[in-house]
């Protein structure tokens, strides 16, 4: 479990978010918090195969897909598929596995963890971001 000030300083240090199962309806929180934090500056990488653009980028079909760094992957799927993912965010050299609120799979966040990654577990980036007060970050306002 990570202090908010550790929760800070992830947000501090990312510029980068590889969403996975970015959902194309804006009605599911799986588009409206990515859409959140792009709208705060964060640039967002949808990766979901059934969907060529999402929020205006081109969306992939997995993280290993993405042809550029990535700080924080995302996750918007089920338990079963989180260990897949995180070994992509392994290989692509993420530092951050963020579960989204109601998503726990400790194995994975312990293989995370051995290979280096911080993991944040069950809990929302958007509720996350307002609850620190952190408005637009300093490098991109």
């Amino acid at each position: 479990m990570q202090s908010l000030r550790d929760l800070k300083l992830i947000f501090e240090q990312t510029k980068t978010i590889a969403v996975v199962g970015l959902s194309k309806n804006p009605a599911r929180p799986s588009h409206s918090v990515p859409q959140y934090l792009k709208d705060r500056g964060y640039r967002i990488i949808p990766v979901n195969p059934m969907a060529e653009e999402l929020l205006g980028q081109k969306s992939y079909p997995d993280v290993r897909a993405i042809p550029e760094a990535i700080d924080v992957v995302q996750i918007f799927r089920k338990p079963e598929e989180v260990p897949a993912i995180v070994e992509d965010a392994i290989a692509v050299g993420a530092k951050v596995i963020w579960m989204q609120l109601g998503l726990v799979h400790e194995r994975a966040a312990k293989r995370a963890r051995s290979a280096g990654l911080q993991v944040v577990m069950d809990r929302c980036m958007r509720a996350t971001h307002r609850e620190l007060n952190l408005g637009m970050p300093k490098s991109k306002k």
